[in-house]
């Protein structure tokens, strides 16, 4: 039988990098990388295109062989960073009076600044729904068209309720020719000028993306290759190239999403900090519960309902270089190797540092004249980095993607060593200290929006750059960190193995079980639409009591889903990952309960009865400080809850913080948090009554603490 290949693309910064899976053992048949083509005239997807076609040739794999295909992009990020966008012409409908002022008033958009001296262009028209006839919108689309705008915006007032009015715009728009994006199908969640915006950036976008989707979709089919092309969503999902023709925006962040999906998979992290560092920039977010943490876009201080990752991009990463004055480093960053267009020294031959002098210049226009650079004797200039610094120290090793020749950067830092009057170690020491000034702020900062105790936190390090930052990091705050085998293509064997995935958010005031059911079969039907085999979709649900905002979310595998890996930790290897994350010793970590599916490992600690449990694949699923375990059966789950609810509870001097719940059941684990009983009992009452027989029930109650 001939193999099965899965291929991830991850489009980077400085390169564009493929890995072919083997669908079955997810083993990496190989990997390939090309040069990110950002000026070439099909943009990004070029290359795209290159590393696709440069995996299946060097590894010969036949182009039937190919089962899957997934890119993550920039695309949709750099058209905005850079002003890369269509004018928009929004057409605004209402019922009359009150409602319609208000329509109006709301949908009335100013330019959108992008924060880079370039703005979306915005021309805004309201009709009222009266009014709302084949002919009036095709004079008012003819009109906009006539001032420059390429694509139309239609947002209805109460459109989440109604989309009929929204279609209608669309419907006039699409026989004239003229792209269009509805609102309403952006989200579900009301806020008319919120999800107008968020309509106008994709919408922006949506040119340049389709021009793209295009070309690369094209240039798989004519290789040969005839499998769905799925794209990397900024949440972690994947969605279809036909979705992602329709909703572009949500590709945002897609490059960081890859490598927190990587991660995810390869080191079965539950808490802790991702840090992928790349030749420019450092991405830092949070693994909470195994999942990566989730929240809105804001695009250059405009809020949007655009679900991403929680990312936090600084300038500062293995490339980058160094600014000095006499009186030492002053900064690191934001200016990389590749953008001066220079290589790091701590890459090149010995052999070629020859008498080295220090130059100080400006890498692009308007930049300050303080950035170092290092010119040889043959003329050549490198420059001084990040990985420089940390290959001098020793923190990058032979093992590491990053480690060069740290004879070349000791060599080609002498010069500025001695314009420093300071050793080449201690010129190191400040580099690395400067930058690491950068991240440490951000790491605290997201550890404590979202409740990460130091003693859960473990800093996750991918991408080609990693080494050279993450130690040094991890030593000045005194935590452990992990990085992966394969940490420089992490992302795109994050895009390879990732699930289908879409979000539905609603706001239902006091929500029936009939809601739930309807909203979960809603976005049941989005992930399907999306590309995800419909007996693969779980959904996991939320209802905030505050808000009474529902959020479901749906994930699921395509059709050429991997099989089950084999090698399941048996109960000795399972024990021994609990206590390498409880990181206690090995008699204070015993076995609490076990299925044939899930293991629990307890431990006492400051706050009482830790608890992780471990799937089948050696996934710590559960992480959690103070819990409680009960095994019981269906026809009793209910009532374990009930004395759960008040054994369990958190009384702070303000506020009582009810625990959270986990269910093992059978191969699911299913977790539920709400701050109100009967919402709660609803929630938990739907997923266990699509669970057939009489099969036993772990439950575990995890305390919250602020």
């Amino acid at each position: 039988m001939s193999r099965r290949v899965r291929i991830g693309i991850d489009v980077g910064g400085t390169h564009t990098k493929a890995v072919a899976i083997d669908n079955d053992s997810q083993e990496i048949i190989g990997k390939s990388s090309v040069k990110t083509t950002h000026d070439h005239e099909q943009g990004v997807a070029e290359g795209v295109v290159n590393s696709f076609l440069k995996v299946l040739a060097e590894y010969k794999i036949e182009p039937e062989e190919v089962v899957f295909v997934a890119h993550s992009t920039t695309q949709a990020t750099n058209a905005l960073l850079e002003g890369d966008v269509a004018k928009i012409g929004i057409i605004s409908t209402a019922k009359n009076g009150v409602e319609g002022l208000l329509a109006k008033f709301q949908t009335n958009l100013k330019d959108i600044d992008l924060g880079t001296g370039r703005s979306i262009h915005i021309l805004s028209r309201y009709l009222p729904a009266k009014q709302l006839t084949d002919e009036a919108i095709g004079k008012m689309i003819d009109e906009l068209v006539a001032e420059g705008v390429e694509v139309i915006v239609a947002s209805s007032a109460f459109g989440v309720d109604d989309l009929s009015c929204e279609e209608h715009i669309a419907k006039i728009a699409k026989e004239k020719g003229v792209q269009v994006t509805l609102a309403s199908e952006m989200t579900k969640l009301y806020g008319l000028s919120r999800r107008t915006r968020t309509a106008t950036i994709n919408a922006s976008i949506l040119p340049k993306m389709l021009e793209t989707a295009n070309s690369t979709e094209s240039s798989v089919r004519s290789s040969g290759v005839d499998v769905p092309l799925m794209i990397m969503r900024g949440d972690g999902g994947l969605m279809d190239v036909v979705e992602m023709k329709k909703r572009p925006v949500l590709t945002m962040l897609s490059g960081p999403a890859a490598s927190v999906m990587g991660a995810l998979m390869y080191l079965r992290t539950s808490n802790g900090i991702y840090f992928e560092v790349g030749g420019t920039s450092t991405n830092l977010g949070v693994i909470k519960n195994g999942r990566p943490v989730i929240d809105y876009s804001e695009i250059s201080g405009h809020k949007t309902y655009v679900n991403s990752l929680d990312v936090r991009v600084l300038g500062v990463a293995g490339g980058s270089m160094i600014r000095v004055s006499h009186s030492g480093v002053k900064d690191v960053g934001p200016r990389s190797a590749h953008i001066a267009g220079l290589e790091y020294a701590v890459y090149t031959p010995e052999e070629e540092i020859v008498d080295p002098e220090l130059e100080l210049f400006a890498p692009k226009e308007g930049d300050p004249a303080d950035y170092v650079a290092i010119k040889l004797a043959s003329g050549k200039r490198v420059t001084i980095t990040n990985s420089c610094a940390a290959n001098v120290l020793g923190y990058v090793t032979e093992e590491d993607f990053s480690f060069g020749y740290p004879n070349s950067a000791r060599k080609a830092m002498l010069p500025l060593a001695e314009y420093l009057n300071l050793t080449v170690e201690e010129v190191a020491q400040q580099i690395l200290d400067k930058a690491v000034e950068k991240i440490v702020p951000e790491i605290e900062n997201l550890a404590k929006k979202y409740h990460l105790e130091k003693n859960q936190m473990t800093l996750v390090g991918v991408g080609g750059g990693v080494a050279s930052l993450i130690k040094y990091a991890a030593q000045k705050m005194d935590l452990s960190y992990k990085i992966p085998e394969n940490a420089e293509v992490i992302s795109s064997i994050g895009v390879a193995l990732a699930a289908v995935q879409d979000v539905v958010e609603r706001i239902v005031p006091s929500p029936t079980k009939a809601d739930i059911q309807s909203i979960k079969q809603e976005v049941t039907n989005k992930a399907i639409e999306s590309g995800a085999t419909e007996a693969s979709i779980e959904v996991h649900i939320e209802i905030d009591p505050q808000t009474q905002k529902i959020t479901a979310r749906a994930s699921g595998a395509t059709a050429a889903q991997a099989a089950e890996l084999d090698g399941a930790p048996n109960e000795e290897e399972a024990f021994d990952l609990a206590v390498q994350d409880f990181r206690l010793p090995k008699e204070e970590v015993k076995l609490i309960d076990k299925t044939d599916f899930f293991t629990i490992f307890g431990a006492s600690n400051n706050k009482g009865n830790g608890i992780r449990v471990i799937d089948k694949k050696g996934f710590i699923r559960v992480q959690r400080e103070h819990a409680q375990v009960v095994h019981t059966t269906m026809s009793s789950y209910l009532e374990q809850v009930s004395k759960l609810w008040d054994s369990m509870a958190n009384y702070q001097s303000d506020i009582i913080l009810r625990p959270d719940y986990y269910f093992c059941v059978g191969p699911r684990l299913l977790d539920f948090s709400n701050t109100d009983f009967q919402q709660l009992t609803m929630l938990i009452d739907i997923e266990m009554s699509e669970i057939m027989g009489d099969e036993e029930v772990i439950i575990i109650a995890a305390n919250r603490f602020i």
